[in-house]
C-alpha cells in the first residue's frame, strides 16, 4: 500500500520540460553579443540576398 501511495506523489510532482521558446530565451541571454552577433550577421545576409534577387530578376520597361 505503501508503494502505491508513493507512486502517486511521484507522478503529481513531476515538472513539465520548459518549452523551445524559453529555453532559447533563456540561451540568448547567457550569451548575449555572440547571439546579437549572429542575428545581425543573418539579417544583413538575407538583406543582401533580397537585394540580388532583386537586382537580376527587375523588370525591363521598355522606354
Amino acid at each position: 500500500m505503501k508503494e502505491k501511495i508513493m507512486s502517486t506523489q511521484n507522478s503529481e510532482t513531476k515538472v513539465p520540460s520548459p518549452s523551445f521558446v524559453k529555453l532559447a530565451m533563456k540561451n540568448m541571454v547567457r550569451k548575449g553579443s555572440q547571439s546579437l552577433f549572429h542575428f545581425s550577421l543573418t539579417a544583413i545576409g538575407l538583406l543582401g540576398f533580397l537585394l540580388m534577387l532583386a537586382f537580376f530578376f527587375r523588370p525591363s520597361v521598355p522606354h
